[in-house]
């Protein structure tokens, strides 16, 4: 699990085709490595991957075809930046929402604007997916967990403050730019247990 609290913004520095598969290498910047085992779960860009190989600074890990296939992962080339998370710890904080790095879908940023020093993104979702967005419910867009403020059909916005632009990708994505979209898991069990003349 995680929490959508980006820890670093690290940098694709190989993408190996394996079979169908691709090796990817990340490099580090800010996370310590440290504490990061083989083995150990990381979220990469909102995707949650098992560290297979561990060097310095840099680690890797296999993605799958079906992985590459439903998520933007299948975008990246060497030099692509990517937020970072490790998996959250017994006694870690939680300061933001129960991520579990499964992405539910590709969303796209339909218009970006500035409000103030913040910037304010529009995001169309998968029409499936629009009846687990909700005004002020919880959303991890590329890893980052974010607070919905409006909604309009399947499309939501969000505000980047500017902490978050400048310890996140967010804040370089521009109108057209894809995103690996998880919605939040109370929605989506509460969602759940409406009886289906109550779902759209």
């Amino acid at each position: 699990m995680f929490t959508g609290i980006v820890q670093d913004i690290g940098e694709a520095r190989s993408l190996e085709p394996r079979g169908g598969d691709v090796r990817l290498t990340v490099a580090c910047r800010r996370l310590d490595l440290s504490r990061v085992q083989l083995g150990d779960s990381i979220c990469v860009q909102g995707c949650c991957l098992t560290v297979t190989e561990r060097s310095g600074q840099a680690f890797a890990a296999d993605v799958s075809r079906e992985t590459l296939s439903l998520t933007t992962l299948g975008d990246l080339v060497a030099g692509s930046p990517v937020n970072l998370e490790p998996a959250l710890r017994a006694g870690d904080p939680l300061g933001g929402h129960l991520v579990s790095g499964h992405v539910d879908g590709v969303a796209r940023v339909v218009a970006a604007s500035e409000e103030a020093r913040s910037v304010r993104l529009k995001i169309e979702v998968p029409a499936q997916l629009a009846r687990y967005i909700a005004r002020k419910g919880s959303v991890a867009v590329d890893g980052v967990s974010l607070t919905i403020n409006e909604v309009a059909d399947t499309v939501f916005g969000v505000n980047i403050i500017p902490h978050t632009q400048a310890v996140t990708t967010l804040g370089k994505l521009a109108v057209g730019a894809r995103v690996n979209l998880e919605v939040d898991q109370v929605a989506r069990y509460l969602a759940s247990l409406l009886p289906p003349s109550l779902q759209r």
